[in-house]
């Protein structure tokens, strides 16, 4: 608690990944957020708040946000709301757009601090920028190493995927990134998640560059067997070197995905091959983060 009060940053559990938090108040706390990570000035943050009071000192909340909020937090939904004049958060948080991601997160370490503290919290997943998400602790130190002062360890978190994102404007709902609630659930009405350029343009919110959530190899997607350089990543009649869920059920595969991919990404292999995954339900954000990671990138590959 001190660190953060202090402008540090502090590695912590959510229900969906481990987030790197700092006081969204304080332009130096956010900057190390950014500086930790590698993160593009342009790729915005979200900001975590105790309760639907908290957030609404920071952006305008409409009728249908406020449904949303009712039926969904504390939980994995993020939204993307009017940013309110006069609400403190630094600017470098919502990367010049006029809007603000904000989410209630449901973890009770997450809301035992933002009890705590009184403050909201800019709260990115703990990790390299571009890098495959973190689910546990060990995750965190592997990608950030001393970049982190403290990590707060209370063990693998048990969504597995980060939330969704969806904008609101007026009755308009539009889903700005696949998550761990699906859209169908949310009355979304159109769907903005395409990749964007690697330049910045079209990005409204995290998890929108082409290039993400990806391991230092190669990913070959809808693969049926295993070549003898590949490590298979598993799910339901295709077992693999690690299998995300042999019954098929999405929901346990959401939760190992990125798992998966951190020891897939350990073994040495030269390529990582991933099972089919059907593209319903949750499996729409599973396919999401697996296209991501897949995308050919042109500048380092370790990113």
């Amino acid at each position: 608690m001190a660190l953060l009060r202090a402008g540090g940053i502090v590695a912590l559990p959510t229900e969906t990944v481990y987030g790197l938090a700092a006081d969204a108040r304080n332009a130096k706390a956010v900057a190390r957020i950014y500086a930790a990570k590698g993160r593009p000035g342009f790729n915005p943050l979200i900001v975590h708040v105790v309760d639907l009071a908290a957030a609404e000192q920071l952006v305008i909340v409409g009728a249908t946000a406020r449904a949303l909020a009712a039926r969904f937090w504390p939980g994995p939904l993020t939204l993307v709301l009017p940013a309110r004049e006069g609400n403190g958060i630094v600017p470098i948080v919502a990367a010049g757009l006029p809007t603000l991601a904000v989410r209630v997160p449901a973890h009770p370490v997450m809301q035992a601090i933002l009890s705590r503290i009184g403050q909201p919290l800019a709260a990115p997943s703990a990790n390299a920028s571009g890098a495959i998400s973190p689910t546990t602790a060990a995750h965190v130190a592997a990608s950030l190493g001393d970049r982190v002062p403290l990590i707060i360890d209370d063990g693998a978190t048990p969504g597995g995927l980060e939330s969704t994102i969806v904008a609101v404007d007026g009755d308009w709902v539009t889903l700005l990134r696949p998550g761990a609630i699906a859209a169908d659930r949310l009355g979304v009405v159109t769907d903005a998640a395409a990749f964007p350029g690697s330049a910045g343009q079209g990005v409204t919110a995290p998890g929108q560059l082409a290039s993400h959530y990806a391991p230092r190899q190669p990913v070959r997607l809808n693969a049926e067997s295993a070549a003898a350089n590949e490590f298979l990543v598993g799910f339901g009649s295709v077992r693999g070197d690690v299998t995300l869920s042999a019954t098929g059920d999405l929901g346990e595969a959401a939760a190992a995905l990125f798992a998966a991919l951190h020891i897939a990404q350990a073994s040495g292999a030269v390529v990582i091959a991933v099972a089919p995954i059907p593209e319903i339900g949750v499996g729409v954000a599973i396919n999401d983060r697996l296209r991501r990671a897949a995308y050919r990138r042109s500048a380092d590959p370790r990113r």
